[in-house]
């Protein structure tokens, strides 16, 4: 017997969260064919057979969070176990890994028809197959039968968070312990932009204008050494809004890049986060973030830092209000814009200049 333990995934991941077997004891697999799909606090994984060979025993079931290092697979045969490479890899040949702890047994439900991997996840959801109506071959309950039974727990039943929604909840309460935040408003007036004005385009070209103005927001701080470093390259972070939480990819080097080539940028990294398929080096970085919430609703915004940056620029919902011009009363599209700012590391003067910045280039003409 071998096991294969969950590999590391990279980023500075310590554990995943079992989502889905590919595999069932007693299956044959091949080397680097799927085993299971894990969902770290970043994105969904697969994991892929580091060796050929008959699966004997899964150590773990869904629902489980387990520990880089932690066993996952066991298998009857094959003369290569695993430490725990990076996943795309793994090593052969390495040396076995601690022994393994002790798989928790599934018992089955009499009286109904479901496979292994169905009574696992029945288990780690806490829902009864025996209430279940089945929709499958000879009266078996499906996967799918079994999340829409899960969907209709009643109202006021706990929620254990997990994946992207735990990675938020961790990292509000991070920013809420550890940073000292304190937020500038202004407005900047976009009446001469163009109809068709890429307006995220527009924001980032700010950002990176407020960024050259005032440094010191483009930065990393650790409070726990009092060590500070200012980054040269603007990676920036773009909050998105998902149903399952706020996942905040990285754009890279946004000040040396041209408009079209952020667009394409941007539109791949949407499209890797609706499909929760973001790279993991996508996830990690960012020197400082842009939230335009305004998309949805809201003028102004205390915004939370996760640390170690210093600074997130939020933008508001556009609006035509009356200014006076020459002294007369105008109607103008009004942006508003909201800086929040880690007051440990940056000055007040500092956020100004870097907001100044911001909204001289937002009134500038494309």
């Amino acid at each position: 017997m071998t096991i294969f333990a969950l590999p590391d995934l990279g980023e500075g991941l310590h554990d995943a969260e079992i989502i889905a077997w590919h595999v069932a004891a007693g299956d044959h697999v091949v080397a680097d064919q799927p085993l299971v799909s894990v969902e770290t606090d970043k994105a969904v994984v697969e994991v892929p057979s580091p060796q050929a060979g008959r699966i004997a025993r899964l150590c773990a079931r869904p629902g489980d969070r387990i520990k880089t290092g932690a066993p996952l697979v066991e298998y009857e045969e094959g003369p290569h176990p695993d430490t725990g490479a990076v996943v795309g890899e793994l090593a052969a040949g390495a040396t076995a890994p601690q022994p393994r702890a002790a798989a928790v047994p599934v018992a089955p439900h009499p009286g109904t028809k479901a496979a292994p991997a169905v009574r696992a996840r029945a288990k780690a959801l806490g829902v009864d197959l025996a209430r279940i109506a089945p929709s499958g071959p000879g009266g078996t309950i499906t996967l799918a039968d079994l999340e829409v039974a899960a969907e209709a727990t009643p109202a006021g039943a706990g929620e254990v968070l997990r994946g992207v929604r735990r990675a938020m909840a961790l990292n509000m309460a991070r920013s809420r312990s550890e940073v000292v935040p304190a937020t500038v408003l202004d407005d900047a007036d976009i009446t001469g932009w163009r109809a068709d004005e890429d307006v995220t385009i527009r924001l980032i070209r700010a950002l990176v204008a407020g960024s050259a103005a005032a440094p010191d927001l483009n930065a990393w701080f650790d409070g726990r050494t009092m060590t500070r470093r200012v980054h040269r390259a603007v990676d920036l972070g773009l909050a998105v809004d998902t149903d399952d939480g706020l996942i905040v990819p990285v754009l890279r080097d946004v000040g040396s890049r041209p408009a079209a080539d952020l667009r394409r940028g941007l539109d791949a990294l949407k499209a890797d986060v609706r499909a929760r398929k973001v790279p993991l080096a996508d996830l990690k970085g960012q020197t400082i973030t842009l939230s335009n919430f305004g998309m949805l609703a809201g003028r102004y915004a205390a915004l939370a830092i996760v640390p170690p940056q210093v600074a997130i620029l939020g933008a508001g919902r556009a609006r035509p209000e009356l200014r006076p011009v020459n002294g007369q009363a105008v109607v103008r599209r009004i942006l508003p814009l909201s800086l929040t700012f880690d007051h440990r590391a940056v000055s007040g003067g500092e956020a100004g200049r870097f907001l100044r910045a911001a909204i001289d280039d937002l009134e500038t003409p494309a």
